[in-house]
């Protein structure tokens, strides 16, 4: 079996790592490839990637939303946040699926938060916050999101609102939500080379958990800054493995080995 992560760059991608560490431990002979593909090149790619029987893959930026047209279907997870994390070969079949947003929720669910009544703020509009404003409407979350375009935050939020889901928008700066937060999700590339994002967190309630999607540095200025006022942090290491875990239980059909998968990404980032 053959398994791949596409898009553009990819060379940093940790997935190999993380899989690859879970077929050695339960004896499957399988493989996990990276290949940059720019968006001028995912027909070439797609068809790569057939061409070599590839069972799978993962899409990462740029391709979430651009690979949609060359899908055969989409899970309900992809269709309502219009983006696809994974897709499945079945008999030349192509299958879209994303496992980001409910990867997202299992990473804090087995860190021990509850979701009940919560509200969460969502910095950026982008195709992870689709992901992760889809689950948490889902969940009965209430959402807002903000973001530097309003109208793209505004957009989103009309988009969860069509699904049933609570959602208000607004400028990317601090406000009186900084007093109400439950969760607060930063999803943006800031903190990336290590510049501060444009939000000033005093204020924050110390019972909101904040979680910065960025994993390499594993602290950034932004989860600094949260713990400093005394929330729980967390970076998107979390988010990586399980929604990792997720892609390869639609592929396999099998349980992932969470525990070995989570070692090779932890003994990874320690380097």
């Amino acid at each position: 079996m053959k398994y791949a992560i596409i898009g553009y760059p990819v060379e940093h991608s940790l997935s190999p790592l993380m899989h690859e560490a879970g077929f050695k431990a339960l004896g499957l002979n399988a493989v996990y490839d990276r290949f940059p593909v720019t968006l001028a090149g995912i027909q070439d790619g797609i068809n790569y990637l057939l061409e070599h029987n590839y069972s799978g893959w993962n899409v990462t930026y740029p391709l979430k939303e651009a690979i949609i047209p060359f899908l055969t279907e989409l899970s309900p997870e992809a269709r309502d946040i219009g983006a696809v994390n994974t897709v499945k070969v079945v008999k030349g079949v192509l299958l879209g699926h994303n496992t980001d947003g409910e990867g997202f929720c299992r990473s804090l669910s087995s860190q021990g938060f509850n979701w009940r009544l919560k509200k969460a703020v969502i910095l950026g509009a982008g195709g992870a916050a689709k992901a992760l404003a889809v689950a948490l409407a889902r969940r009965g979350v209430n959402i807002l999101i903000l973001n530097r375009t309003e109208n793209k935050a505004e957009k989103l939020a009309k988009q969860i609102a069509t699904l049933g889901g609570k959602a208000a928008w607004g400028g990317l700066h601090a406000g009186d939500w900084l007093q109400e937060v439950d969760l607060l999700i930063q999803t943006t590339p800031i903190g990336m080379q290590g510049e501060k994002i444009p939000i000033e967190l005093r204020g924050i309630r110390p019972s909101a958990w904040v979680i910065d999607l960025i994993y390499k540095p594993a602290v950034t200025p932004f989860l600094a800054q949260a713990a400093f006022y005394g929330c729980k942090t967390l970076n998107g290491l979390p988010m990586l493995l399980y929604q990792g875990a997720l892609a390869w239980e639609y592929w396999l059909g099998i349980k992932a080995p969470i525990e070995v998968m989570q070692k090779a990404l932890e003994e990874q980032t320690r380097k």
